[in-house]
Protein backbone atom coordinates (compact mmCIF):
# COMPACT_ATOMS: atom_id res chain seq x y z
CA UNK A 1 0.00 0.00 0.00
CA UNK A 2 1.18 3.52 -0.85
CA UNK A 3 -0.14 6.78 0.59
CA UNK A 4 0.29 10.06 -1.26
CA UNK A 5 -0.16 13.48 0.30
CA UNK A 6 -0.12 16.66 -1.77
CA UNK A 7 0.60 20.15 -0.49
CA UNK A 8 1.47 23.57 -1.83
CA UNK A 9 -1.73 24.63 -3.54
CA UNK A 10 -3.12 28.11 -3.21
CA UNK A 11 -4.11 31.25 -5.09
CA UNK A 12 -1.68 33.11 -7.30
CA UNK A 13 -1.95 35.82 -9.91
CA UNK A 14 -1.47 35.12 -13.58
CA UNK A 15 2.22 34.90 -14.37
CA UNK A 16 3.10 33.77 -10.87
CA UNK A 17 4.60 30.54 -9.57
CA UNK A 18 3.72 27.76 -7.18
CA UNK A 19 5.46 24.59 -6.10
CA UNK A 20 3.42 21.50 -5.31
CA UNK A 21 4.76 18.63 -3.25
CA UNK A 22 3.73 15.01 -3.16
CA UNK A 23 5.05 12.94 -0.27
CA UNK A 24 4.83 9.17 -0.61
CA UNK A 25 4.82 6.72 2.26
CA UNK A 26 4.28 3.01 2.69
CA UNK A 27 5.67 0.60 0.10
CA UNK A 28 7.43 3.33 -1.86
CA UNK A 29 9.94 0.89 -3.29
CA UNK A 30 7.11 -0.50 -5.45
CA UNK A 31 6.54 2.83 -7.22
CA UNK A 32 7.62 2.89 -10.85
CA UNK A 33 6.50 6.37 -11.85
CA UNK A 34 4.74 9.27 -10.18
CA UNK A 35 2.59 11.75 -11.95
CA UNK A 36 0.56 14.90 -11.54
CA UNK A 37 -2.92 15.19 -12.94
CA UNK A 38 -5.44 17.98 -12.71
CA UNK A 39 -9.15 18.42 -12.96
CA UNK A 40 -10.88 21.70 -13.59
CA UNK A 41 -14.58 22.18 -12.80
CA UNK A 42 -16.72 20.49 -15.41
CA UNK A 43 -13.75 18.92 -17.18
CA UNK A 44 -12.17 15.51 -17.26
CA UNK A 45 -9.03 14.74 -15.34
CA UNK A 46 -5.96 15.34 -17.51
CA UNK A 47 -2.32 14.42 -17.22
CA UNK A 48 0.15 17.18 -16.43
CA UNK A 49 3.53 15.55 -15.90
CA UNK A 50 5.14 12.27 -14.94
CA UNK A 51 8.53 11.29 -13.56
CA UNK A 52 10.21 7.92 -13.44
CA UNK A 53 11.52 6.77 -10.08
CA UNK A 54 14.09 4.65 -11.88
CA UNK A 55 15.90 7.17 -14.04
CA UNK A 56 14.34 10.52 -13.13
CA UNK A 57 13.17 11.21 -16.68
CA UNK A 58 10.24 13.60 -16.84
CA UNK A 59 7.36 13.76 -19.29
CA UNK A 60 5.09 16.77 -19.74
CA UNK A 61 1.76 17.56 -21.29
CA UNK A 62 1.78 19.97 -24.16
CA UNK A 63 -0.07 22.71 -22.31
CA UNK A 64 2.53 22.90 -19.53
CA UNK A 65 5.76 22.05 -21.34
CA UNK A 66 8.31 24.77 -20.79
CA UNK A 67 6.43 26.22 -17.82
CA UNK A 68 6.23 23.29 -15.39
CA UNK A 69 9.06 21.09 -14.21
CA UNK A 70 9.34 18.00 -12.06
CA UNK A 71 12.02 17.04 -9.63
CA UNK A 72 12.29 14.62 -6.77
CA UNK A 73 13.97 14.17 -3.44
CA UNK A 74 14.53 10.45 -3.02
CA UNK A 75 15.60 10.81 0.60
CA UNK A 76 12.21 12.32 1.41
CA UNK A 77 10.21 10.17 -1.04
CA UNK A 78 8.83 13.43 -2.38
CA UNK A 79 8.15 14.65 -5.89
CA UNK A 80 7.78 18.36 -6.62
CA UNK A 81 5.96 20.13 -9.43
CA UNK A 82 7.36 23.59 -10.03
CA UNK A 83 4.79 25.66 -11.87
CA UNK A 84 5.90 28.91 -13.46
CA UNK A 85 4.16 31.43 -15.71
CA UNK A 86 0.82 30.26 -14.42
CA UNK A 87 -2.29 31.04 -16.43
CA UNK A 88 -5.96 31.19 -15.39
CA UNK A 89 -6.54 28.02 -17.40
CA UNK A 90 -4.18 26.19 -15.03
CA UNK A 91 -6.80 26.56 -12.31
CA UNK A 92 -7.75 23.06 -11.12
CA UNK A 93 -7.45 20.53 -8.36
CA UNK A 94 -4.05 18.91 -8.78
CA UNK A 95 -3.65 15.26 -7.87
CA UNK A 96 -0.55 13.22 -7.33
CA UNK A 97 -0.66 9.60 -8.46
CA UNK A 98 1.65 6.60 -8.43
CA UNK A 99 2.03 3.80 -10.92
CA UNK A 100 3.50 0.42 -10.06
CA UNK A 101 3.88 -0.74 -13.64
CA UNK A 102 2.57 -0.05 -17.13
CA UNK A 103 2.75 2.92 -19.44
CA UNK A 104 -0.16 4.99 -18.25
CA UNK A 105 1.87 7.64 -16.44
CA UNK A 106 4.26 7.83 -19.37
CA UNK A 107 1.33 8.72 -21.62
CA UNK A 108 -0.25 10.92 -18.94
CA UNK A 109 -3.32 8.71 -18.74
CA UNK A 110 -5.11 8.83 -15.38
CA UNK A 111 -6.71 5.43 -15.94
CA UNK A 112 -4.48 2.71 -14.63
CA UNK A 113 -2.66 4.75 -12.01
CA UNK A 114 -2.62 2.68 -8.86
CA UNK A 115 -2.64 5.20 -6.02
CA UNK A 116 -3.99 8.72 -5.72
CA UNK A 117 -3.68 11.58 -3.29
CA UNK A 118 -6.65 13.67 -2.25
CA UNK A 119 -5.63 16.66 -4.29
CA UNK A 120 -4.69 20.29 -3.72
CA UNK A 121 -6.45 23.29 -5.24
CA UNK A 122 -4.58 25.73 -7.44
CA UNK A 123 -6.35 28.95 -8.39
CA UNK A 124 -4.81 31.39 -10.85
CA UNK A 125 -6.47 34.78 -10.99
CA UNK A 126 -6.33 37.00 -14.04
Amino acid sequence: QVTLVESGGGTVQSGGSLRLSCAASGNVFEIYRMGWFRQAPGKEREGVACISNRDGNGYYGGSVKGRFSLFRDNAKNTVYLQMNSLKPEDTAVYYCAAELDGPNCLFLRPDGMHYWGKGTLVTVSS
